[in-house]
């Protein structure tokens, strides 16, 4: 179980609390307040700090002395390695959500990142806030009209740089005009036909698969090695 030291400073203490809440809960979050021995060893750490040192597994007490002696606690956590017992539990309340940082500490006032590991689907304002902070690779992609007039553009058999690019953010799509895409299987940069195996992976449009299955016989081995990934990825 996760927990955190009750500290003097309110906001500290419950500085999880406004992160917790943007996942989402029923009826609010409740504060569960409890007492452990002070020999109860525990795993103390940063969140952001996975890396398993066992020198981090401290007695519940020595934990306490820790954090409360940081002079920034934010991102701090308590793992007790076992179920907590009914005669620990101390007291039971109802708990603010509108205390503590959100994202990570220190986030307020920092550009966030619209990179794709950075950003939450489907999050509060997120497309507003990708359409707005464009990420330079990562989106959002321009619209499919844009794209495959890049790649009328381009010539025949094309660019293969513009051609890359353009089913790039093709791939970001759900889906696309595959009909106009198709003839790149047939395109001579392996880099290309790769690209395209990438970008159409994940669509739903008719005739996906047929194009998949003609690409896992092409000459090249990354090209066919894509068509293998794609169709092992759950």
């Amino acid at each position: 179980m996760y927990c955190f030291p009750v500290l003097p400073s309110y906001t500290l203490t419950h500085q999880w609390l406004r992160e917790l809440a943007r996942f989402g809960t029923r009826g609010g979050l409740a504060a569960v307040h409890v007492r452990l021995d002070d020999e109860q060893y525990v795993l103390v750490r940063h969140y952001a700090d996975r890396t398993r040192d066992v020198r981090s597994t401290v007695p519940a007490a020595e934990a306490v002395r820790r954090i409360a002696a940081l002079d920034d606690p934010r991102g701090w956590e308590v793992f007790v390695p076992r179920a907590i017992r009914p005669s620990e539990v101390h007291r039971v309340r109802t708990a603010p959500q509108v205390v503590g940082w959100r994202y990570r500490p220190g986030a307020h006032g920092v550009r966030p990142c619209t990179c794709f590991g950075c950003r939450v689907r489907g999050g509060y304002g997120a497309r507003r806030l990708r359409e707005r902070l464009p990420h330079p690779l990562d989106g959002p992609p321009p619209p499919a009209e844009v794209l495959l007039a890049r790649i009328a553009a381009a010539g025949h058999p094309g660019d293969p740089a513009v051609l890359r690019e353009a089913l790039h953010w093709f791939g970001m799509r759900r889906r696309g005009p595959l009909p106009q895409l198709a003839r790149l299987a047939a395109h001579p940069d392996p880099g290309v036909r790769e690209e395209l195996v990438w970008a159409v992976a994940c669509w739903s449009a008719p005739g996906v698969a047929e194009l998949l299955d003609g690409l896992a016989h092409d000459p090249h081995p990354d090209v066919r090695e894509a068509v293998e990934a794609v169709r092992e990825s759950p």
